[in-house]
C-alpha cells in the first residue's frame, strides 16, 4: 500500500479508512494533501480489498478548508498557475465523488470551505452534533467554485445559495435539515453509527453498489465532467487574481477587515 505525506491509511476488514493527518493545521488543504487524497482514491479503485471508504480527520477538526500558507502562495500566482492549481483541486473532489465504491464522511470538529466540499463529495455524511460548517469564500473575495457542484447536489440550489452568499456559520443540525448531513451523532456514538452504515454497505453487492452510484450520477443534471471542472477552476482562478481576491486573502492573513467590510 502506498505511503502518503498527510493521509494515514487504516484497513479495517473490507473498509478502508482514509485519515486526513494534518492535525496541527486542522487538516487544512495544501498541495500535498490534495495530491494525497487524489492518489488515495486512485488506489481505492485498484484495491479489491477496499469495498467501502471512510474519510475522517485526525485531531480537533475534520477539515478547516485551505491552509494559510497555501493561500499566501496562491495570492502570488499568475492566472494560469491559479487555473492549473484549481483544476487539481476540482479533480481531487471529483475523485472522491466519482469513486465506484461507497464513501462515508465521518465529520467532527469544524468543516470549513473545502472541508464542506469534501463532505459533500462523499456519498453519506455522519456528523457530530457539535460540528460547525461554513462556506466562507466570499468573505475572502473569492468563490466556492470547485466545491460548488458537490455542495449544490448535497444541499440543493436554494440552500447552497444562502450559505455560499452569506458565509454564515451553520450547525450540524441545520446541515442535517438541508440535506448535507445524513445522520447526527454524539462524540460517543459517532464511530458506532459510521460502523453500522459501513456494515449495511458491506451487506450489499459490490457490483450493484457501483452500478447504483453510476445510476445516481446519470440521473442528476449537469454532469461533473471535464468541461464543468475546467469552468469551476477558471471561476476560482479569476477570483483569486482579482483585486478583491488579493485584498480578501491579504486581509485574512493579516487578521484585519477587508476594504469592503462595513465600518464599525
Amino acid at each position: 500500500m502506498p505511503s502518503y505525506h498527510h493521509i494515514e491509511i487504516e484497513q479495517r476488514g473490507a473498509v478502508r479508512w482514509l485519515w486526513l493527518d494534518r492535525p496541527d493545521a486542522r487538516n487544512a488543504f495544501n498541495d500535498a494533501l490534495i495530491a494525497d487524497i487524489a492518489a488515495a482514491f486512485a488506489d481505492v479503485e485498484a484495491s479489491p480489498e477496499a469495498r467501502v471508504v471512510v474519510v475522517a480527520g485526525r485531531g480537533p477538526s475534520f477539515c478547516a478548508g485551505a491552509d494559510l500558507n497555501w493561500m499566501r502562495a496562491m495570492a502570488g500566482y499568475s492566472h494560469a498557475d491559479n487555473h492549473s492549481d484549481a483544476l487539481k483541486v476540482a479533480r481531487m473532489f471529483h475523485a472522491v465523488h466519482s469513486c465506484s465504491k461507497p464513501v462515508v464522511a465521518r465529520v467532527h470538529g469544524d468543516a470549513f470551505g473545502g472541508g464542506v466540499g469534501l463532505a459533500a463529495a462523499c456519498d453519506i455524511v455522519i456528523a457530530q452534533e457539535s460540528v460547525s460548517f461554513v462556506l466562507s469564500e466570499v468573505k475572502l473575495g473569492i468563490v466556492a467554485a470547485t466545491i460548488s457542484p458537490h455542495v449544490v447536489r448535497a444541499m440543493g440550489a436554494r440552500q447552497a445559495a444562502r450559505y455560499m452568499l452569506t458565509a454564515e456559520r451553520f450547525t450540524a443540525r441545520r446541515a442535517h435539515e438541508v440535506g448535507l448531513v445524513h445522520e447526527l451523532a454524539t462524540a460517543d456514538t459517532l464511530d458506532a453509527i459510521v460502523g453500522a452504515v459501513c456494515q449495511s454497505l458491506l451487506a450489499a453487492s459490490p457490483a450493484a453498489l457501483a452500478a447504483t452510484k453510476k445510476l445516481l450520477a446519470d440521473v442528476v443534471e449537469a454532469p461533473i465532467d471535464d468541461v464543468l471542472l475546467a469552468a469551476t477552476a477558471k471561476c476560482i482562478a479569476d477570483a483569486r487574481v482579482s483585486p478583491e481576491g488579493r485584498e480578501g486573502i491579504a486581509a485574512f492573513l493579516e487578521k484585519r477587515a477587508p476594504s469592503w467590510a462595513p465600518k464599525k
